[in-house]
């Protein structure tokens, strides 16, 4: 199948399986009538050969980057293939063509096995896509089936709509300090829950990229110009989100993620939140739910 449409409690979703199982369009139809889209669409043409800026698409075996497409996890290093020019960035799940195994109307479970490559990683994953009153929750994980303990990570990569007034609210304990080219050289506390805890315009001069540790697992995007908040919500299991924008552009992402960006090959981002050690047989799972609401007022 090449596209797959969800559509219940007032919600409708695109899903295409074979171009990375990305969510390419989840759409809303509010109570006052107002149509919205909670996401925003990828260019075309939806490709497998550099990440979308849009809809929203799996991570693994690792989410974000492997600078110098390395991995090493203080016990074992080995090389990946590039696919960045830093290296190699959000795993292969959104390069892989994933496989349709159950499908209706308010849902699709999507499924994705690496059996080979130059690098040791062998391993399936799952993704369950669903609409519920609440809003789309992703529900995905990953099993190592090598034939050895090896670093995983999962995550999922949201781009959201961003206007002039666009607010974010987002609590955590930590974030990683960058140094050049958005490498980790530390992390630090943030005692009053971060730069978003207080609902700021999401507005600032040049590029933001954060990357939290530590999150309470909820973040809120409000847009008073169309009415519009968007609550995401995680799983324990994915309390590293990354928030980015470029300058001046018209998104914004908060990306839920189980480990420090850069953690497959940076000591201190390991240091701050490591990738998860997998046995032969171990899983790893998360879930992130988008609910869309009308701002009163």
């Amino acid at each position: 199948m090449d596209s797959l449409k969800l559509d219940g409690f007032a919600l409708q979703a695109e899903i295409l399986p074979s171009l990375g199982g990305i969510v390419s369009r989840l759409g809303w139809q509010a109570p006052d009538g107002r149509a919205h889209e909670l996401l925003r669409p990828p260019p075309a043409p939806i490709s497998t050969a550099a990440p979308n800026h849009g809809g929203s698409w799996a991570m693994l075996p690792f989410a974000n980057r492997a600078f110098g497409g390395v991995v090493d996890d203080g016990t074992q290093r080995f090389l990946l293939p590039f696919n960045d020019a830093s290296g190699a960035i959000h795993g292969f799940g959104w390069q892989s063509a994933w496989q349709v195994v159950e499908y209706d109307r308010a849902g699709v479970r999507l499924e994705h096995r690496r059996s080979e490559g130059a690098d040791p990683y062998r391993y399936s994953a799952w993704q369950e896509i669903g609409l519920t009153e609440t809003g789309m929750t992703v529900r995905f994980g990953v099993t190592n089936e090598a034939d050895r303990a090896l670093p995983f990570g999962i995550g999922h990569h949201p781009w959201f709509p961003r206007q002039d007034d666009t607010r974010l609210r987002l609590r955590a304990a930590r974030a990683l300090v960058f140094g050049d080219a958005f490498r980790a050289i530390g992390d630090r506390a943030l005692p009053d829950g971060g730069p978003y805890a207080d609902n700021p315009l999401f507005r600032e001069e040049g590029v933001v990229a954060w990357n939290f540790v530590g999150w309470d697992g909820q973040a809120r995007i409000e847009t008073p110009s169309a009415g519009l908040a968007i609550t995401v919500t995680a799983s324990e299991s994915l309390a590293c989100p990354v928030v980015w924008a470029p300058a001046g552009s018209d998104f914004l992402c908060v990306e839920p993620q189980s480990h420090a960006s850069g953690a497959p090959s940076e000591a201190p981002a390991r240091n701050a939140a490591p990738m998860k050690r997998l046995e032969p047989g171990e899983s790893l799972e998360g879930w992130m739910t988008i609910s869309p609401s009308l701002l009163q007022g």
